[in-house]
Formats: structure tokens, C-alpha cells, sequence
């Protein structure tokens, strides 16, 4: 053998070596897969979806993972298992992040997931055009999701004190369907108004049975258990690039997406919907994976905060929380900077089922 052959053929075996160590794809090194136990929320839209594309393609398998969802109505019953341990991953809006943390969860935000509508909305033909005629009203709140506290904020910007202006009923997002239909055009039952997340007011919006009062937006979170990073230290990083994954697969699947969320939520309206609650997050326009962002800004930042001190503030926490303190973006850095390096092949994401 010649000598330039010998050094070719050592070359190769060097690299072939090498990737045997590292790795050639997001996985892990050996076979094992981790699982990981992910608590969504089932009648809420974009991160509805983005679960459904995880849960129907093999994303989480290309990246070493298997997944579990746990699907809950809102923020609240979500917090009560997170505080349980019964999962290892959530999806969820700022305020009840915030109230996670401040009641002792051990989690560490870790990404950003996506910014959702939340609405105080009324009857089609109620007699109430501003959210200053709320004076005296009652109004049905499902506790502990962030659209309570953007409602509580944008009735005290209105000139009317929350806790004695306005009666507010929690009800659960999943009952406002039969409210509203039993109901007339001028009342809902007892309730005057109504506040909730995407895509129920959409929904109502959309078949004209709500007007909307006010509209607003908030940040919402990916968090990971700091006791599941402990044992499983590769898996934040691996999970962010599932998601992102995830993200980018629904950006170009949308009515695939739509459809399979529509069918997991069980809520029965027309899909075009989903293209009002989801215009308001920029990802679903990404034309290549590096468009879309996971990672946290200043005023992703600056509104977790406010929402925390808000909260803390109308007594619905008793302890002060600094959002900031238990963010950790460098997992979600890493997966960006990689896909901006690399060739990334959306052709090798399959659909594992129907």
C-alpha cells in the first residue's frame, strides 16, 4: 500500500472512530431512549398542536426520547402535578408558571412556547361595550390560568377595583360551551362576561355567540423539573430540539396539525379558528427551522415579570417570585445555534400514527 493510502485509510478509520463516540444525529449514544412525561393542556390552541405533531411523528424518538402526555383542562390542575411529580415537562402560560414557582416547584423554565390570545368576552348583544361596564358584573374566570390575570389587569386599567367591583366565578374552560349555548344573546346564565384562552373564544367569536372586550396577550413556557434534569442532563437539550422540531413540522402540516388537534381537545368547532388564535405567534410562519425561536427576550422577560408581581400582588400567591431567577436559556441557545449549522432534512420526520 502506498503511503498516501495508508494516511487516506487512517483519516477514515480516525473519523469513523470519531462519530462512533460522539454521535451523528440528536440522539443518544447507545439504544436507551428516555421517556419523558409531558403535562399539556387539551383545549388550548398552538401548543395543542405542537404536542399532537410530538405525540403523532417520531421527533422525540429521532432525539432519544419517548413520550407520555398527560392532558389537563388549564394551568391550575397542571401546577397540582407538577407539584406532585407526575410529570416532567409542562407547557404553560406565564401567570401559572409563576404560581408554580412561588408554591415551591422545583422547575427551571427552559424555553419559550408560544404567545396565545386571552380575552374577557361578552354576550353578542349585551348592553356592557367596555370593560369599565364590567362595575358590578359577574364573571366566569378559569382560575389559575394566565388569562385571570391579564382580565384582573385590564378590569383594575379600567378604573374598577377586581376584588370589589366585579364578582368573579371560577369555571372551568371546558364548561363555558354549555353556559353559553344554554344561555341568551344578552346573558350567559348568571354571568355577564366571560374570560379564557384560545381556542374557546375564537370558537365563540367565529360562530358569533361572544363579542370580544378586550384582547390580550401573554408569554407562555416550556419548564422542565430540576429533579428530572438531575437524572437525565441530556434531556433538556434533547427535548428543545424535539420541540423545535415539532414547531417547525406544524408550521408546515398546519391542517394536519389542526386536525389532529381538534380530534385530542374533543371541542367541536370549524378550524379556521385555529388561524385566529394562532396569529399572533411567529413561528407558525417560519419557512425553515431556523426561523423559529424558542429562546426567551428582554420583553418575554420583563412581562413574566410583571405578571408574577401582579399576581402577588392581588393576593392569589403568597409568596414573591423573580421569574428571571428560575430562567435557563442555554439549552435553548445551544439548539439554536446548532440548527443554524447545520443541513437540517425535514423529510425525516415520519408519522408514526394516524
Amino acid at each position: 500500500m502506498s503511503r498516501f493510502l495508508k494516511i487516506r485509510s487512517s483519516i477514515v478509520i480516525s473519523l469513523v472512530t470519531l462519530l462512533s463516540l460522539v454521535g451523528c444525529g440528536p440522539g443518544p449514544k447507545d439504544n436507551a431512549t428516555t421517556l419523558v412525561r409531558i403535562g399539556w393542556q387539551v383545549p388550548w390552541a398552538t401548543q395543542g398542536q405542537i404536542t399532537q405533531v410530538l405525540a403523532h411523528t417520531n421527533i422525540l424518538e429521532r432525539n432519544g426520547l419517548s413520550g407520555e402526555f398527560k392532558g389537563f383542562t388549564y394551568g391550575g390542575p397542571l401546577n397540582e402535578a407538577a407539584l406532585a411529580g407526575e410529570v416532567d415537562v409542562i407547557f404553560t402560560a406565564d401567570q401559572p408558571a409563576a404560581t408554580l414557582l412561588a408554591a415551591g416547584g422545583d422547575w427551571l423554565i427552559i424555553g419559550r412556547l408560544m404567545y396565545n390570545r386571552v380575552a374577557i368576552y361578552v354576550p353578542p348583544e349585551s348592553a356592557i361595550q367596555s370593560v369599565a361596564d364590567l362595575r358590578g358584573k359577574t364573571i366566569a374566570i378559569p382560575f389559575g390560568a394566565a388569562a385571570q390575570r391579564d382580565a384582573l389587569k385590564a378590569i383594575q386599567e379600567a378604573g374598577l377595583d377586581p376584588a370589589k367591583d366585579v364578582t368573579s366565578i371560577n369555571l372551568d374552560i371546558y364548561e363555558q360551551t354549555s353556559v353559553v349555548q344554554s344561555g341568551t344573546r344578552q346573558k350567559w346564565e348568571k354571568f355577564d362576561a366571560m374570560v379564557g384562552f384560545d381556542p374557546t373564544p375564537a370558537i365563540f367569536e367565529h360562530e358569533g355567540q361572544a363579542r370580544m372586550l378586550h384582547v390580550g396577550k401573554v408569554v407562555s413556557l416550556v419548564l422542565m423539573s430540576q429533579d428530572f434534569i438531575s437524572k437525565q442532563p441530556q434531556a433538556p437539550k434533547r427535548f428543545l430540539r424535539a420541540f423545535t422540531e415539532a414547531y417547525f413540522y406544524y408550521a408546515t402540516h398546519q391542517e394536519q396539525a389542526n386536525n389532529w388537534f381538534k380530534e385530542a381537545s374533543k371541542l367541536t368547532f370549524d378550524t379556521a379558528v385555529l388561524d385566529i388564535a394562532a396569529a399572533v405567534e411567529p413561528n407558525i410562519k417560519a419557512s425553515s427551522i431556523r426561523d423559529v425561536r424558542i429562546t426567551l427576550t428582554e420583553e418575554d422577560l420583563k412581562v413574566m415579570g410583571e405578571a408574577a408581581e401582579f399576581i402577588y400582588k392581588q393576593g392569589l400567591i403568597k409568596n414573591a417570585v423573580n421569574m428571571r431567577d428560575r430562567v435557563n436559556m442555554s439549552y435553548a441557545e445551544e439548539v439554536t445555534k446548532d440548527f443554524k449549522a447545520e443541513n437540517y432534512d425535514p423529510n425525516q420526520v415520519k408519522v408514526t400514527l394516524p
